[in-house]
């Protein structure tokens, strides 16, 4: 192909996506004999059959080298699509970001401070989310996430900003371990916050404190770290949390830093064809300098604190 025309790889890539002209021509609101025909010119072009559409088949065909062009494309085609029109949508550039909802409350805030000095004419879009973040960017719903699992898709790059331990996080008027290897026999019987399953601290928390494959009991299980604190606040149990989510201000709460639990990594992904936008790469430079800055200071800063004394409410029996 000489030169690229959008309009008939869009079309191209429609049919073989819907499998028949009929749904394609929906999709785009033209008709069924305009997409035959941006077939036929995009075939010209590529000087090879693409597509086999027998008289009366309600379903097309692939030729092999449209099967080949249309893998090429399947991965980041919608969501280049999406995102362009996004960008002719809008009167000034917006990046989405999707990430869980105790990143952006913990950790983000100075990124986007800096971020908006540094570019103060675009637009963040946070999505507080953690679960289907490839999809989203597929669909072209997202173009840049933070995560601690890396997914392995083809879609979007991931790249590793920082690792962080978690803490074991439990009632001010709870008795603690007697140290750190004490703690798996400690948690058995004692009631345990954790995240949904699937998530990466969840699966972290349950290995962690498994016993002879025996392991404590869930009795609430959240979206996010800082839900869990909460219910750590209010005495229904204990939880594995990020350092990075412990405070000051925490004064029902005491807890002891996991020197020797799995480190946990905090990715950047970005869909692929965006890995060289220029907005991208500044985000990217400034969650792997402010972001991981800040997690590093946080997790400092939760050692140096002393667990914290009951403050003088009563806390529901942990047995």
């Amino acid at each position: 192909m000489n030169e690229v025309n959008l309009t008939l790889t869009q079309t191209f890539f429609l049919a073989a996506q819907e499998g028949t002209y009929s749904a394609a021509a929906r999709r785009l609101n033209i008709s069924y004999q305009s997409v035959a025909n941006r077939i036929r010119r995009l075939e010209q072009r590529v000087g090879e059959k693409l597509v086999i559409a027998e008289r009366g088949a309600k379903s097309i065909t692939l030729t092999p080298r449209g099967t080949s062009l249309y893998r090429l494309l399947e991965p980041e085609f919608d969501a280049m699509l999406t995102r362009l029109g996004s960008l002719i949508d809008k009167e000034r550039p917006v990046i989405r970001i999707g990430m869980p909802q105790a990143i952006f409350f913990y950790l983000l805030a100075p990124v986007l401070t800096e971020f908006r000095r540094l570019h103060p004419t675009v637009e963040i879009v946070g999505y507080e989310r953690d679960v289907s973040l490839p999809e989203l960017i597929h669909s072209g719903s997202l173009d840049v996430c933070l995560s601690e699992r890396y997914f392995g898709n083809t879609v979007m790059s991931q790249r590793v900003i920082c690792h962080y331990r978690p803490a074991l996080v439990c009632p001010a008027s709870w008795p603690l371990p007697a140290n750190e290897a004490a703690i798996p026999k400690w948690a058995l019987g004692r009631p345990l916050i954790t995240h949904e399953p699937g998530q990466m601290m969840r699966n972290m928390a349950l290995e962690y404190l498994s016993v002879d494959n025996e392991q404590p009991r869930v009795v609430v299980s959240t979206s996010t770290s800082a839900s869990a604190k909460r219910c750590v606040d209010e005495g229904l149990g204990f939880a594995l949390l990020p350092t990075w989510c412990i405070e000051e201000s925490d004064k029902h709460i005491q807890f002891v830093a996991l020197t020797k639990a799995p480190k946990i990594p905090i990715y950047f992904g970005e869909a692929t064809f965006l890995r060289s936008n220029p907005f991208v790469q500044s985000l990217y430079k400034l969650c792997l300098d402010v972001l991981a800055k800040s997690v590093e200071e946080r997790a400092n800063r939760c050692k140096s604190l002393t667990p914290a004394k009951p403050a003088g409410r009563r806390t529901p029996s942990v047995r």
